[in-house]
């Protein structure tokens, strides 16, 4: 939209079917998101507008909310399912606080799908051989790029808290600062774009695919989750002497509820079961645990008024507005209901039945069709029509062969 027809008030009107698109670009049968396929109107946040710092043409980036034509936020909206999350929290006296830790590649242009990503070229002239984990000095390489990333997220207003190389080769993690959900998300949001968009100013391709290399870590987006009273600001989760309460242990029980529910909506793509199937400290249970990287649900060490539960399940490809809903969603269930969790475990541990989790896109679509938790949540309408986009997905990557399949099986009698 031009800036003028912007200044005016003019509004914007999508079709609702978009809101369903799939990555491809393909659309589910119309059923799913009204027959006529009638439009929504975009309304953008006040909050959210930004003008973009490195694009040379002056232009600016406004976050909306899908508005259907009466008034009322658009069941098919992600950003809407999260406000309604933190309403139903506020209805209660509670407001959730939540940080999100992102993971992401930075790789050299790589125009051939068919060939695996490389490391760029540094300073040096040499590519990273992957053994910079959490070093202080394995960005120097892409300085001018990550110099520009801070200028950019100062400029935006986005406040970082810690930014390091992780584990996989030209791999980084940025976390941001805890605070409003709906703030979160759309700061996730903004950063994932400011990062790409800045990579290809510098050469470079910025992938935050859950797990786009072979044998190295995959990227994930840690939830990091408490509640706070309304008024007063008290964690919920400690009691006046330190030790944590039972809305804490609710909380838990009902993550652990609708974590094998939830996965499609934690882990949205075939890529994203990669991840979780080939674990680097990526978990695939809904088992709980102080500390314990291998579990779903970890409890960081920290001091009372800090004490809050990190979702370790959902990738760097999530969409943040629907695994932060769906996480806050899940907890405020065990809240509402008492739900109390199982048992901590702690150190080396076999999952139990009934904390696993589905390890396909397949598995877990299948799972959350049936799942009268997530109609309950969510609404029909909203899931019926993700799990109808993504079948598209999931169907679309099926009508492929693999270079596995033709390079091991073609010889095969």
């Amino acid at each position: 939209m031009t800036a003028e027809g912007f200044l005016e008030g003019r509004r914007l009107q999508m079709a609702r079917g978009v809101l369903l698109q799939c990555i491809m670009g393909g659309y589910p049968p119309a059923r799913f998101y009204g027959s006529d396929d009638s439009d929504l109107a975009l309304v953008p946040d006040p909050a959210q507008i930004h003008r973009l710092p490195w694009s040379k043409q002056p232009r600016a980036f406004a976050i909306c909310d899908a508005h259907e034509l009466t008034g009322e936020s658009s069941n098919l909206s992600t950003r809407g399912q999260l406000k309604a999350v933190i309403a139903r929290y506020a209805a209660l006296g509670l407001a959730p606080v939540v940080a999100t830790e992102l993971e992401f590649f930075v790789f050299a242009p790589n125009p051939d799908p068919t060939r695996p990503f490389q490391p760029p070229v540094g300073l040096d002239g040499r590519r990273e051989d992957g053994h910079s984990a959490f070093s202080v000095s394995s960005n120097n390489g892409l300085r001018p790029f990550f110099s520009e990333v801070y200028e950019c997220m100062a400029a935006l207003g986005l406040p970082r808290d810690t930014f390091m190389h992780e584990m996989g080769v030209s791999q980084f993690e940025i976390n941001l600062l805890h605070g409003d959900p709906l703030l979160l998300a759309d700061q996730t949001l903004l950063f994932k774009h400011l990062l790409k968009e800045v990579a290809l100013k510098h050469g470079l391709a910025v992938v935050c695919m859950a797990k786009p290399l072979a044998h190295t870590p995959g990227s994930s987006m840690h939830i990091h989750q408490s509640v706070v009273e309304i008024g007063t600001g008290r964690n919920v989760f400690s009691d006046e002497t330190g030790e944590p309460t039972a809305i804490f242990r609710h909380f838990i029980g009902g993550q652990q509820a609708g974590m094998a529910d939830f996965t499609a909506l934690f882990a949205p793509n075939v890529n994203s079961y990669q991840r979780l199937c080939h674990p680097f400290a990526s978990p695939n249970n809904a088992c709980w645990s102080h500390d314990n990287r291998a579990a779903g649900l970890r409890i960081p060490a920290s001091s009372p008024v800090a004490r809050r539960v990190e979702n370790r399940l959902p990738g760097a490809d999530a969409n943040p507005y629907l695994a932060i809903a769906a996480s806050l969603a899940a907890g405020l269930y065990g809240i509402e209901n008492q739900l109390e969790p199982s048992e901590a475990i702690q150190g080396e541990f076999e999952v139990p039945d009934n904390l696993s989790l589905p390890c396909t896109l397949h598995a877990a679509l299948e799972r959350l069709t049936r799942s009268q938790l997530a109609k309950e949540l969510f609404g029909e309408e909203f899931i019926e029509g993700y799990v109808a986009s993504k079948t598209l997905e999931l169907t679309s990557f099926l009508d492929e062969i693999t270079p596995w399949e033709r390079r091991v099986l073609a010889a095969q009698a």
